[in-house]
């Protein structure tokens, strides 16, 4: 690939308009080509599409969801959204409102499938038609430390909001309830956080790592 032309700016940010003969290639956007790509991703997908890159992650998804409850507007959603995309989750699933911040997202929620339900009776029958156990993440009394937990390879990680955690419903319609090892003052860890702990205990786990 010929070097992009690039600037202070787009160096920080992003590349230059191509420079040279452009690709025959259909993953590539005409536009981007033309213009020159600032968007957040990753150098292999610099110049595609965003439905060619959809396409390339869709190949290689990993096979746990991640699930949320969405019952008071929390602000974390963008951001478990943004984790579950480094971490290449299959789906995303809101569950009960369906309005969401998406600013904590940083637009990679257009790269990611989300789907929304609206109560937890309705993912559980969701997950059981699939075979998938759902694992919820929460310190409440009775739960494993995930550290010391074989996560199925194919699962459903149930997480709660900010301050209440999760509700009463989805502890009770979770395969296993296992919380995150903590060792300071503070009763529990933002919810993003546990969310992108919990993503990678999975990824130790189970992931094909990068050579």
């Amino acid at each position: 690939m010929p070097e992009p032309e690039t600037s202070a700016d787009h160096l920080a940010h992003g590349v230059g308009p191509w420079v040279g003969d452009l690709p025959d290639d259909a993953r590539y956007d005409p536009e981007l080509l033309r213009h020159g790509d600032t968007r957040n991703v990753v150098d292999r997908y610099r110049y595609w599409s965003m439905d060619a890159i959809v396409a390339d992650l869709d190949a290689r998804r990993h096979p746990f969801h991640v699930a949320i409850e969405n019952w008071q507007h929390d602000l974390n959603i963008g951001s478990i959204v943004r984790s579950a995309n480094a971490f290449l989750a299959d789906t995303v699933h809101i569950v009960g409102r369906r309005r969401w911040n998406r600013r904590g997202a940083m637009v990679t929620d257009r790269y990611q499938h989300v789907l929304h339900h609206d109560t937890i009776e309705e993912l559980v029958a969701w997950a059981s038609a699939r075979d998938l156990p759902i694992i919820a993440i929460d310190n409440v009394p009775g739960s494993v430390l995930i550290e010391r937990f074989a996560l199925p390879r194919a699962c459903v990680f149930l997480f709660g909001q900010e301050g209440p955690g999760l509700s009463d419903a989805a502890i009770a319609a979770a395969d296993a309830v296992v919380e995150i090892a903590q060792f300071g003052s503070t009763r529990s860890i933002n919810a993003s956080a546990a969310a992108a702990i919990a993503m990678h205990a999975w990824v130790q786990q189970h992931a094909a790592l990068p050579s």
